[in-house]
């Protein structure tokens, strides 16, 4: 094995990149300089039309926080224009309020703090005159112990906050007289960022910080956010009709960052792949398939190369294989996911290898449009599916057999085989010369999971009531295998605190490989399930005699039954031992098994596990709702 640290290594040394938003023109790859150009100077030319708040309104990824933080650049360079920062995500609730009022405090100079201390403490005790005056004379701190004082002092009770807004406007009226030789007056720019992170509440908070208290002349605001993400149907999905309303009043504006074009979003991809190293591995079809998949989203695509990097660097499987095989592999990971599931897993296939079913189903629709020639030679793929074959010598398809195939593959397949860009990328891997070992090496779980989707290790603290719900970790972190024990009923677990989601649910989890399941186990014991996994129907009917679950979850296939699950929750409901809610969770999901489960009453068979998180989230809600 040649270390990718070895001189003799066909690797290059690789760097991450960071998610910093950009600030300088030498790396805005993506034309955002002179969009922040523009920006700059229709904020300063608009001065005498404070106040007013701009939305810069985006996804998550596309940009946001850099074309902010170039704009800010170019102000920076106008006369008489000062620039403050606020991160709302950093606040919550009314601390958001204080947060952002504190930080427009910050931008004026110490002479209008200290005017504005003044004016405050006339009406104030002796003590309190004092204590403005020890600030006023304060030292390099001064600016935020004032800032402190003058919030402590609009902050006392209903009236100081009522006048709050007097009070900020004479300040800034101060600040904004202030510049010498400026033929206008000075203008304040807030930027405030990350907002559709936030909470409701926050929001809100911001909200009316913006309009109620800092609705001054001499102020203006570039928010930050997804206008979408904060909809009535979206973060603020909640809210009172009173609340929407008042929202609709906070953006005079919005300026929504396009798509970047083609030619563009490829010169990005290309200085992302040089500069973390794998510029020689990114051909154009890859790069296209990157830049399709990823809607062009500039954080999406640093974050599939940062996955590169980290897999080629600290997973020792890929220390036998080439980075092309790396990045291709990543690619069906991070872009087709559930194809990527199925290859992963011997039971994604009749005989393991999806790969080859998928190729050999894609082979079957183009022959379907090619010359008549003799069709047998599909006969053992057809078989292994449970399709009648076709007769020696068949040169006609015999009809309805396409529809009929499809009912036994993954409900992805015939959407798959339409896509250009995945047959392109599937063929290019299988290609590669090493392409089987590594197939197979993934199949069988080596690694077990791809090391930049490992979960964190399982607390060590034994007073953590949770503890013993946590899978057990090997020295090299993969899961210790599963051992069968001797059938006992499930200890009595710790009562979880009542605003744990899952807090009270029980699930027993059927699989002849419970180790499969270890991950997800543990994610449902975390948030307050008690699951106990069972490699045996044997012992899990005994449970079920004796205690009934809030979820039932099975695998489908065990052993070569490939209908086992079925047979199960079949005789289950037959025989009125368990009549309760079901979840098949499985690697392969196809019409004819979604079939089977609706006529035994069972709505979903899935290969996601979010849809057994939602499942329990749903039994748990209704749960709550029938005892309150």
């Amino acid at each position: 094995m040649v270390s990718p640290y070895s001189p003799h290594s066909s690797w290059l040394p690789y760097s991450l990149l960071n998610d910093e938003p950009v600030s300088a023109t030498g790396r805005d790859l993506l034309g955002a300089g002179r969009v922040a150009e523009q920006l700059a100077g229709l904020l300063v030319a608009s001065r005498g039309s404070t106040p007013f708040t701009l939305a810069v309104d985006a996804g998550w990824g596309m940009g946001k926080s850099s074309l902010m933080r170039l704009v800010d650049a170019r102000l920076s360079a106008a006369p008489g224009v000062q620039t403050v920062w606020y991160n709302a995500w950093t606040s919550t609730g009314d601390d958001a309020l204080e947060g952002l009022i504190k930080s427009v405090l910050t931008g004026f100079d110490k002479r209008v703090l200290r005017r504005g201390l003044h004016r405050i403490t006339r009406h104030r005790s002796l003590l309190g005159v004092l204590r403005a005056l020890s600030l006023v004379v304060a030292g390099p701190l001064g600016i935020a112990a004032m800032t402190d004082e003058l919030w402590n002092s609009m902050n006392v009770d209903a009236k100081t906050r009522n006048d709050m807004r007097d009070v900020i406007g004479e300040l800034v009226r101060d600040w904004a007289d202030a510049g010498p030789g400026l033929q206008d007056q000075r203008m304040l720019v807030v930027f405030i960022d990350d907002l559709d992170r936030c909470s409701e509440e926050t929001v809100l908070a911001v909200c009316e910080a913006a309009k109620i208290y800092l609705d001054v002349p001499g102020l203006a605001f570039v928010i930050g956010c997804d206008r979408s993400a904060m909809a009535p149907n979206g973060l603020l999905r909640d809210m009172s009709p009173a609340a929407a309303a008042f929202m609709e009043k906070i953006f005079q504006t919005s300026y929504r960052i396009p798509v970047t074009d083609g030619e563009g979003t490829q010169e990005y991809v290309r200085w992302c792949a040089e500069t973390a190293g794998i510029s020689r591995y990114l051909d154009a079809s890859l790069t296209d398939l990157l830049i399709e998949r990823s809607a062009r989203n500039p954080r999406r695509i640093k974050r599939l190369v940062n996955g590169f990097v980290l897999e080629a660097t600290l997973n020792p499987m890929w220390r036998d294989f080439g980075p092309g095989g790396v990045i291709r592999t990543l690619l069906i990971q991070y872009f087709y996911p559930d194809f990527y599931r199925m290859m992963t897993t011997p039971s994604g296939a009749p005989d393991g290898d999806v790969v080859t079913e998928f190729r050999t189903y894609a082979e079957l629709r183009r022959a379907l449009r090619g010359p008549a020639d003799d069709r047998s030679d599909f006969n053992p793929f057809l078989i292994a599916h449970d399709v009648r074959p076709l007769p020696p010598g068949q040169t006609e398809w015999r009809p309805g057999l396409l529809p009929e195939l499809e009912q036994q593959l993954p409900v992805g397949f015939p959407g798959l085989a339409a896509d250009p860009a995945f047959i392109s990328l599937i063929g290019e891997l299988m290609a590669l010369p090493e392409s089987r070992e590594l197939v197979r090496q993934l199949r069988q779980g080596a690694p077990e999971r791809s090391l930049t989707q490992l979960p964190p290790p399982p607390p060590l603290n034994s007073d953590d009531p949770y503890a013993s719900y946590m899978p057990q970790y090997g020295m090299h972190g993969g899961p210790i295998p599963y051992q069968q024990p001797a059938y006992q009923r499930p200890s009595a677990q710790p009562e979880p605190p009542p605003d744990i989601p899952f807090a009270g649910m029980y699930v027993i989890w059927l699989d002849d490989h419970p180790q499969n399941n270890v991950e997800e186990s543990a994610r449902l014991t975390r948030f307050g399930a008690e699951v106990w996994q069972v490699a045996d129907e044997g012992l899990a009917s005994a449970e079920l005699a004796v205690r009934e679950p809030a979820l039932l979850i099975s695998n489908v296939q065990r052993g070569d039954d490939a209908n086992a699950g079925f047979e199960y929750v079949s005789r289950l409901r037959r025989s009125a031992v368990y009549t309760g809610p079901v979840i098949f969770f499985t690697d392969r999901v196809t019409p004819a098994r979604e079939r089977q489960a609706s006529a035994l009453g069972v709505e979903k068979v899935t290969a996601n596990f979010e849809d057994v998180s939602y499942a329990l989230h749903q039994l748990s809600r209704e749960r709550a709702a029938r005892s309150g």
